[in-house]
């Protein structure tokens, strides 16, 4: 849904997310500052700031993005699990796996298989909490049980995201201090998250950094795009990998934009191969046909989060994570 504002003179002075408290009164305020900081909310055209003071006349568009629901039917589907422990999880999620349900989607996900899996373990190993409600409704990062004692649904803390098609490295949480925590580490960039990345073309420099805002795409919500007023966003790359017509990166993110790499490695033409949406069709323009079949066969694109470090919320100890390529990435380097 998109709604649209104009401030009047009475309105002059307010902080946009005042002014969007007062006049979206179903939304909470944290809420709305969300969609103020994923540049959802445009004013004359350009994302601002919640603490933005509004001047009379301004115009303010808000797309009101659809919010996942806080807690998860529990499903039985199979997780590669790396490191567990009673407060958090590291999962090495397989391409064409959503991490969280939204846009129609309700089932299936990694949140609905977290659920499934979560209920078995500590803390909730030991049986529902006494907090539980008895109708099945969220309570805060346990389990919700029927009256019977059958779990029913769960909250599960997904505190960053990976795209569908991106395979690799993920982190959950088991109760809200721990997401918490992690959720702060993730803004205060003391997360380290470096990803693999096949690309269309040859990079003549070992290294290099993109220091690019991003910004949601005007004509289509569903994409990003480099733009001067968007949110500030910072890759740094460096050459692992050269063949011929493509090169093999290791991308270090400093900063966790929707679509982040794909949008920075398409701006400076060298667009991850797989990745419809951004490479303009430069996989089906390669000259050499068997790897032109490969790309398509492959059926996703060629990212791979590779390496998660962060500290351990409760023990303080630092944790690093590495995740070789998923056998389908490895095979496809085989064929070039």
């Amino acid at each position: 849904m998109e709604l649209r504002f104009a401030a009047g003179d009475e309105d002059a002075g307010t902080r946009l997310d005042a002014f969007l408290a007062s006049h979206i009164q179903s939304w909470s305020r944290s809420r709305l500052r969300r969609l103020i900081d994923d540049a959802d909310v445009l004013v004359n055209g350009s994302p601002a700031k919640p603490s933005y003071k509004l001047r009379e006349n301004d115009e303010i568009e808000v797309e009101l993005t659809e919010l996942p629901p806080a807690t998860f039917e529990p499903e039985n589907i199979p997780l590669d699990i790396v490191y567990e422990d009673e407060y958090l999880a590291v999962i090495n999620k397989p391409a064409g796996m959503i991490v969280h349900p939204g846009s129609g989607v309700t089932g299936g996900t990694l949140a609905n298989a977290i659920a499934f899996h979560f209920r078995s373990s500590p803390p909730y190993a030991s049986g529902v909490p006494a907090a539980a409600s008895a109708s099945g409704v969220d309570v805060g990062g346990v389990a919700a049980a029927s009256a019977d004692g059958v779990v029913l649904s769960q909250r599960v803390g997904i505190v960053h995201r990976l795209d569908k098609d991106t395979s690799g490295l993920i982190v959950v949480a088991k109760d809200d201090q721990t997401a918490e925590e992690l959720s702060r580490q993730f803004h205060d960039r003391e997360v380290e998250k470096s990803y693999i990345a096949l690309v269309h073309g040859v990079l003549e420099e070992n290294s290099g950094t993109i220091d690019a805002p991003l910004a949601r795409d005007k004509h289509n919500r569903t994409r990003m795009r480099v733009a001067a007023h968007g949110r500030t966003a910072l890759s740094l790359w460096k050459v692992k990998s050269r063949y011929d017509k493509f090169t093999l990166l290791d991308v270090e993110i400093k900063t966790g934009r929707t679509h982040q790499i794909r949008v920075h490695l398409a701006s400076i033409n060298h667009p991850v191969v797989g990745d419809e949406t951004y490479n303009s069709g430069r996989d089906k323009t390669v000259a050499d046909l068997t790897i032109r079949k490969a790309i398509a066969d492959l059926g996703r694109f060629f990212l791979h989060a590779e390496k998660l470090a962060f500290t351990h919320p409760k023990t303080g100890e630092r944790l690093t994570f590495n995740q070789d390529l998923a056998p389908e990435l490895r095979q496809f380097l085989d064929v070039l």
